[in-house]
């Protein structure tokens, strides 16, 4: 399993954060890695953690201020970029922007959206995943795999529709390891999650608890 720790922009000490991941991901078989803000990506990256941006933008080099370039993203240690997430949605034609982009740069790619649909519209683009996350989930504890799982399912069989290479992923509401193997067991090869590690008090615990039962 994937676990992909977002930080968004929450008031944690991401280099702290990382180091928790970094450490629990060597005492496990799992694959964990964490998405900083684009200024902490450099900092988060010098720990050793596999460190991903949560956004690149659809531009090359250029008269482009105020966006983010996944070249330079990749300079300072990013190895993969979250695209399309609910909290910075995109058209479809700067979604595939994106994604090209990012391939530019040997970025991975996660492309997030709401549903089956989307998810078969997505994979047809070409990621290396897709994650389903409804956005009246993500936050409130209360898992996609058991509020809907029947969404993670339609998702899975969606994207095999259209490319059984990409990888799919689930998220919302993920915050125990129970949550993570139910997201196996409906078929997602991974899972994204945000404040239950980011906002918790102890984050190398609160990972710890995840991996347990994988």
């Amino acid at each position: 399993m994937f676990i992909l720790v977002n930080l968004k922009t929450y008031p944690c000490d991401p280099v702290a954060v990382a180091e928790a991941v970094r450490d629990v991901d060597e005492e496990t078989d799992a694959r964990l890695a964490v998405a900083p803000q684009a200024a902490h990506v450099e900092r988060v990256a010098a720990t050793g953690v596999e460190t991903w941006a949560q956004h690149v933008d659809p531009i090359d080099h250029g008269s482009n201020t105020g966006h983010a370039l996944a070249e330079s993203l990749a300079e300072v240690g990013a190895e993969g970029t979250l695209i399309n997430h609910s909290e910075k949605r995109l058209k479809l034609a700067d979604i595939d922007g994106s994604i090209r982009a990012a391939e530019r740069a040997g970025l991975e790619t996660i492309v997030c959206a709401n549903n089956p649909a989307q998810i078969a519209g997505s994979a047809a683009l070409g990621p290396d995943a897709v994650a389903v996350e409804p956005p009246e989930l993500i936050g409130t504890g209360t898992p996609v795999s058991q509020a809907d799982p029947d969404i993670v399912e339609d998702a899975v069989a969606a994207a095999d529709s259209v490319d059984d290479d990409v990888s799919v992923l689930c998220g919302a509401g993920i915050s125990t390891g129970e949550d993570v193997v139910s997201a196996g067991d409906l078929g997602a090869e991974g899972v994204l999650l945000a404040s239950g590690v980011a906002k918790a008090d102890d984050p190398a615990v609160a990972l710890a608890d995840l991996v347990d039962p994988l």
